[in-house]
């Protein structure tokens, strides 16, 4: 569960390092002072480029909408760093770009501060690449320097995407991973209903279903050790900020997964077991 633990507790400062946005140009800043003057290099690629300043939110919703990934150069100082990230993002997006935009911000620009706030910006290491899903969920965060082919892994399968996205928000998990042909379906789902249902743990907890005959989902089941072939059905309860605490096969059971939870001392939202606190024992 590596992947979840790396980019999910956000604040992206903290966990970058701390630690997934439209068409982006590829030609460095060194090449364009060969050409002319430093600023005037700037004000021309700027020009040429078509995620103008100010686009980081627009970016965000329009990928969302479109069902792709947005790719986000964040940079303060045009230098080798930016150059470097800048020429990775480009060679993704050659290949990518069915599946994903990409937008630059920099975050010196008052008019990017929603975007900057909203990631949680302002103490980050620049430049920095952040790999943003299309339900929102951030599946890879990039500090400083970075190469395609570790950008190109920032893609999640969706059961993956979700899960990190309500543990970005802080809530608990339960990945119940079944189908029609899987045993104790309705066993595995009674403790998990029940913890869903209780007043304590209702806010914080959320429910996310994967058949494990999905090919989609394979790199999520391998991560979690979980066998494609599986003929019980297996659950998974996962904290913030992104590790498994426990996975049961058949069965489950509201007090057992109240115990864990305070035995993990992962106790969800706020530290505690819920928004009242936790459970008693």
């Amino acid at each position: 569960m590596q992947r979840l633990a790396i980019v999910t507790g956000l604040g992206i400062a903290a966990a970058i390092g701390v630690c997934a946005i439209v068409g982006c140009n590829s030609r460095t800043a060194a090449e364009a002072t060969t050409q002319q003057p430093a600023k005037a290099a700037k004000k021309q690629a700027e020009s040429e480029r078509p995620d103008k300043s100010g686009n980081g939110m627009v970016a965000l919703g329009g990928a969302a909408q479109a069902n792709k990934y947005l790719f986000a150069l964040f940079w303060k100082e045009e230098n080798d760093q930016t150059a470097a990230m800048r020429k990775a993002l480009g060679t993704v997006m050659e290949t990518a770009a069915e599946r994903a935009d990409s937008v630059e911000v920099n975050v010196t620009d008052p008019s990017e501060k929603p975007i900057v706030d909203k990631f949680d910006l302002d103490r980050a290491p620049m430049p920095l690449i952040l790999a943003v899903a299309p339900n929102g969920a951030i599946t890879g965060g990039f500090p400083t320097e970075v190469d395609a082919q570790s950008l190109m892994k920032a893609f999640a399968t969706p059961c993956t995407a979700e899960c990190m996205k309500f543990l970005q928000e802080n809530k608990l998990v339960f990945l119940c991973v079944q189908n029609a042909t899987t045993e104790s379906n309705d066993a595995a789902m009674e403790g998990v209903r029940q913890f869903k249902a209780d007043a304590r743990f209702a806010q914080a907890t959320e429910i996310v279903r994967l058949d494990p005959k999905d090919e989609a989902e394979a790199e999520f089941l391998a991560d979690l050790q979980i066998d494609p072939g599986t003929g019980k059905a297996v659950t998974v309860f996962l904290a913030p900020p992104g590790a498994p605490i426990a996975m049961y096969e058949g069965a489950t059971n509201k007090d057992e997964f109240v115990a864990t939870l305070q035995k993990a001392g992962s106790c969800g939202p706020g530290g505690s077991c819920g928004p009242g606190g936790c459970a008693p024992k």
